[in-house]
């Protein structure tokens, strides 16, 4: 992968090759550790970093979740951002603050562990492109909401993804889509699912999802369009009958979805609804529309 230059570590600057944690550091063992996944657009104005303040927020209500103290502000964490992506000169890609509990015990509890809190950036192109992609239903189901806080992005969540991401491309497939523990749509492994049917636009409520920022970012745009949007529980029937569907997410941005267990979906291509709302998301990202400036914060 390519790299930049420095990681931001415990509030200091450390070259790429020399950011290192102990090999007993607890959330390596046990997955209890939180993350974000940030996109930064190069506009015409400079750099511009997508709902910093919102990501921000996020990573320390995932915290919380774990009952997670990081020891420094969500100021702190926005400024070390804006400053680390000029210090490397970044002119887009992909930034990923981590909060994790280091070394300190191997027990259960991690009280007694360090918190090491960390921020690296990237070049990244969109994860999954913008051709159609072919995904299919896995046989894992997305992690039963009594089971953690499944709106928060805990890192050891991530082994449910990778289990079935691997599945879905082993298959010949894309990309997975999970249903939850009720057999309703859920998401994909690292992208919330939307449907297009009659011009309405519909996706899977909250409760059993992750609350993607990119997901409640096209809620708002559909609604700023004139398009209905529903948020209900969705079964595979109702995705196979829809008109258009497509996946949203920081790294997968708007991905039409072609087909879902090789049942064509519409004509098979980005539907009119998903074009729309892709091109005008597109326009956002790159500062080109003013009424969503305040999504951007740009680096000075």
């Amino acid at each position: 992968m390519k790299t930049t230059k420095y990681i931001w570590m415990d509030g200091k600057l450390k070259n790429w090759k020399d950011a290192k944690i102990h090999v007993l550091s607890h959330t390596l063992h046990y997955g209890a550790g939180v993350f974000e996944g940030i996109r930064l657009y190069q506009t015409a104005d400079g750099p511009a970093v997508f709902r910093l303040k919102e990501h921000v927020r996020r990573l320390f209500y995932s915290a919380s979740a774990i009952d997670m103290k990081i020891p420094y502000s969500q100021k702190d964490i926005t400024d070390a951002i804006l400053k680390l992506v000029k210090k490397n000169k970044l002119k887009s890609g992909y930034i990923r603050p981590i909060a994790v509990f280091g070394y300190g015990s191997m027990s259960l509890n991690p009280e007694k562990c360090a918190i090491n809190t960390v921020i690296a950036m990237w070049p990244w192109k969109a994860y999954l492109g913008s051709a159609p992609i072919h995904i299919k239903t896995s046989k894992y189901i997305r992690i039963h909401p009594k089971s953690t806080v499944t709106d928060a992005k805990i890192c050891g969540h991530y082994v449910n993804s990778i289990l079935a991401g691997a599945e879905a491309q082993k298959a010949g497939f894309h990309e997975a889509l999970f249903l939850d523990y009720k057999g309703c749509v859920a998401e994909g492994p690292g992208e919330n699912i939307f449907m297009v049917k009659k011009g309405i636009v519909y996706t899977p409520k909250l409760g059993s999802i992750l609350s993607g920022i990119t997901r409640e970012s096209i809620i708002t745009l559909a609604k700023d369009l004139g398009y209905k949007v529903v948020e209900k529980s969705l079964m595979l029937k109702d995705l196979y009958t829809s008109d258009e569907c497509f996946f949203t997410g920081t790294a997968a941005e708007i991905s039409p979805i072609g087909s879902i267990d090789r049942k064509k979906i519409g004509k098979g291509v980005a539907g009119p609804v998903t074009s729309k709302l892709r091109n005008e998301f597109m326009k956002i990202i790159k500062g080109k529309n003013p009424s969503y400036k305040n999504w951007l914060s740009y680096i000075k």
